[in-house]
């Protein structure tokens, strides 16, 4: 059985026991959340398409900690014209485990 959920702007495709880091979310460490954008439910060969979301799903998920993803590197360079930009960029992140996906 997995999902198709929608966080952060994003969507991943998730099974129970998935660890995953999705953008970062008010949440308490060790805590538990009810993520309630499912937009699919597959069940062997029964699947659930939502029209955006199916209704009455939802995925609960626990969350494992904090983080800042590796540093993006943004270089910007005009040739012959002497301009160089260096810039840098770590997204914040929420890791969570996927604990039961509830049709």
């Amino acid at each position: 059985m997995y999902a198709v959920i929608k966080t952060g702007g994003k969507q991943y495709q998730v099974a129970v026991g998935d660890k995953l880091k999705i953008e970062q979310i008010p949440a308490e460490i060790g805590g538990k959340i009810t993520l309630s954008e499912v937009l699919m439910v597959a069940d062997g060969s029964n699947v659930v398409i939502g029209t955006p979301v199916v209704a009455g799903a939802s995925v609960t998920a626990s969350v494992l900690g904090e983080g800042r993803h590796k540093k993006v590197r943004i270089f910007k360079m005009r040739r012959r014209k002497h301009y160089q930009k260096h810039q840098g960029h770590r997204q914040n992140y929420t890791e969570i485990q996927i604990d039961a996906i509830n049709k």
